[in-house]
């Protein structure tokens, strides 16, 4: 006879649990997880039945785990990390050719390389499949946690992340924020101080993007007002169209300047200039730790470090000669 607890402890309702222990937030967590708040609540109210003791409670407005919502989410979390190593073994054992690659790319990277790259992996192995996701920081951790993901391609250092125990990253490139204005009074600067700026509008990346939150920290170690906000987009390319077409201020990775044509950005009235100081960060691949062991992935990562190294690559990414 089928058991209650077979029912209850499903991956589904584990995973709820786990979102609601990280917002202790019944509405967010719901709009997160895409079902209603009565839904979740039952699974919830389920899974304290199951194991015979509340796992929350609260302290006015605020939600709290109890003594025994600590040890499931403990327990959980070893479930979920057995599960992810027995997943690495099997897949370790097959080919560096066939099967699947799932990686998750920060929605606000420009993905022409990572595109050209699994076209010419492609080429080589037909069988490989290579899946591509665009996704939020958050969408991202999660996914690697869960085993969604293979690889994840973001920006670092981030620090909303806490806990790196798990994870390993391998560089790609190093990258820095570049100012895009139409202030002719400052075309000739090859860097500009968050100072000297102005007030002209601006167009951005959307809240909580790390690029954006990147830029308004520089504003606020500065000690100048975050600039006025007019529109945001999410991909370097929609944002670069609405500042040319506005003459709002903006900025983008250099690694992305650099694959444009910088006399087109100066025939539309652009200039560009580095921060001073500069805005730094690196663009890496993130997996959980020994996935590399697996061998498509790591075959997949020797791929790309070769494909980086060509000179037609080399030279719009990594070369340090100024060009903007």
């Amino acid at each position: 006879m089928k058991t209650t607890q077979e029912n209850i402890f499903s991956s589904k309702t584990l995973s709820y649990f786990l979102q609601l222990s990280e917002t202790m937030n019944y509405t967010q967590t719901a709009q997160i997880l895409g079902i209603t708040q009565p839904a979740l609540t039952q699974q919830i109210k389920k899974l304290e039945r199951t194991v015979g003791t509340p796992l929350f409670y609260s302290v006015g407005k605020k939600l709290r785990l109890t003594d025994a919502g600590i040890i499931m989410l403990k327990t959980t979390h070893q479930i979920y990390d057995l599960l992810n190593e027995a997943t690495d073994e099997i897949q370790q054992a097959t080919s560096s050719t066939t099967g699947e690659i799932n990686l998750g790319i920060l929605a606000s990277i420009e993905t022409k390389v990572f595109e050209d790259f699994a076209l010419e992996l492609y080429k080589e192995n037909p069988d490989l499949v290579i899946n591509i996701h665009m996704l939020t920081r958050k969408e991202i951790w999660e996914s690697l946690e869960n085993n969604k993901i293979d690889l994840a391609i973001m920006y670092l250092p981030d620090e909303s992340i806490k806990n790196w125990k798990p994870y390993s990253s391998e560089k790609i490139i190093s990258d820095d924020l570049i100012f895009i204005h139409h202030d002719e009074s400052l075309a000739q600067k090859k860097s500009i101080s968050i100072q000297e700026i102005g007030s002209r509008p601006w167009v951005m990346y959307p809240q909580g993007y790390y690029l954006n939150v990147a830029l308004r920290e520089q504003f606020k170690n500065n000690m100048v007002d975050v600039p006025h906000v007019t529109a945001r987009y999410t991909m370097p390319e929609q944002i670069l169209k609405f500042a040319l077409n506005t003459n709002a201020n903006t900025a983008l990775p250099k690694s992305y300047l650099l694959s444009l044509d910088p006399e087109s950005l100066k025939e539309q009235g652009a200039y560009t200039a580095e921060f001073e100081p500069k805005v730094k960060f690196d663009l890496e691949f993130v997996f959980r730790k020994n996935k590399n062991d697996i061998p498509r992935i790591g075959r997949f990562l020797e791929k790309f470090n070769e494909f980086i190294s060509k000179k037609s690559f080399t030279d719009r990414l990594i070369d340090d000669k100024e060009q903007l």
